[in-house]
């Protein structure tokens, strides 16, 4: 098979309303040389019908997997292990790209010889159509994660505003059971794990993320959470297995803390019907035992808020005083209310 610049992976379920306008987004690129690598991942609605259309119409270009439910993770696997492109990115398939997505990206990572490439991206409206903000916009230097690895603090949670050089994902470990929530910050966690290059940034709005007018408020089911729990134990071992650097795992323990003490937290502080005080000690807990220099993380301070320019880093800092002070409750409630009321949505 013919060896292309770039394979984009797009997960496919449930979304025939927004699938035709994600797949044109791809169709229409500036850089040619890509294939759009489509799963159907089991989808009860006629994404199948869909995606055999377009696969009729661009031979060579859509590429599609039809396979039985298993979750997004796996199909991310999936297209992984049939990608041709000497790098590879993602699309969520309710969201679309801009015209230079994967020209933008590839192009600087080729300049850098980069192991990957983060460009920023755009919350919209799913209703309306209005942008609510822009993120990873923003002007950032080059980094080496064995250098600073503090660094991917600042990173979105997600893989598909980035192009990824191939055999980092195609040599990544894979999960025995994915998590339920946060597996896309943990997908990126593997990937992370086998960079040797630079991360470069592309400082303007590649891809448009839609939000759901009911999705501003989240809420999680403990079910849920302790897959999350459990996945990131499971990720920590692979980490230690492999050999991990302590910076690394020091950078590990921050986002941790990030994800599973603030953002987890404040999902569970959405559901009246949970202990939010009996969920925090459980997660402090579980910080302590399994992470634990999130209290004094060389990556959560002021200085190296400061050293940054103060953003993702600086909120992190406030979050882990607010948490050792044992005033998280009353913190979330406060974000809550700035949410709800104010219609201010601050992300971490």
């Amino acid at each position: 098979m013919t060896r292309k610049a770039a394979s984009i992976i797009v997960p496919c379920y449930n979304v025939e309303k927004y699938l035709p306008r994600c797949l044109d987004s791809l169709i229409n690129q500036t850089l040619d040389d890509i294939e759009i690598i489509c799963i159907n991942d089991g989808s009860p609605d006629h994404c199948i019908d869909i995606l055999r259309d377009y696969e009729q119409r661009y031979p060579g270009k859509v590429v599609v997997i039809d396979k039985q439910n298993e979750g997004v993770w796996r199909g991310r696997f999936d297209g992984i292990r049939i990608a041709q492109g000497e790098y590879i990115g993602f699309l969520d398939s309710d969201d679309y790209a801009e015209p230079d997505f994967v020209r933008s990206l590839y192009e600087a990572a080729r300049a850098s010889e980069a192991d990957i490439a983060v460009g920023g991206f755009s919350r919209v409206d799913m209703d309306t159509g209005a942008r609510l903000t822009e993120e990873m916009c923003s002007a950032r230097p080059s980094f080496r994660i064995q250098d600073d690895p503090g660094r991917l603090i600042e990173m979105n949670g997600a893989p598909w505003n980035k192009l990824w050089r191939a055999p980092l994902l195609k040599d990544m470990h894979d999960l025995v059971a994915p998590p339920k929530v946060l597996d896309d910050m943990l997908f990126q966690m593997l990937a992370f794990l086998n960079a040797r290059g630079s991360v470069v940034f592309v400082s303007k709005n590649l891809v448009n993320y839609m939000i759901r007018s009911d999705s501003i408020i989240n809420t999680i089911s403990l079910e849920k959470l302790q897959t999350g729990y459990d996945a990131f134990l499971e990720v920590l071992r692979i980490y230690k297995e492999s050999g991990a650097a302590a910076n690394l795992l020091q950078a590990f323990d921050a986002v941790a803390f990030e994800h599973l003490g603030v953002s987890m937290m404040f999902r569970v502080s959405c559901d009246k019907s949970i202990d939010l005080g009996e969920q925090l000690r459980k997660c402090t807990s579980f910080l302590d035992e399994h992470f634990p220099t999130w209290r004094r993380s060389p990556y959560i301070t002021f200085r190296y808020a400061h050293k940054q320019g103060g953003g993702a880093f600086a909120k992190l800092n406030i979050a882990q005083k607010v948490y050792r002070a044992h005033l998280m409750r009353p913190f979330l409630a406060a974000y809550r209310f700035a949410i709800d009321r104010l219609h201010i949505d601050i992300k971490w």
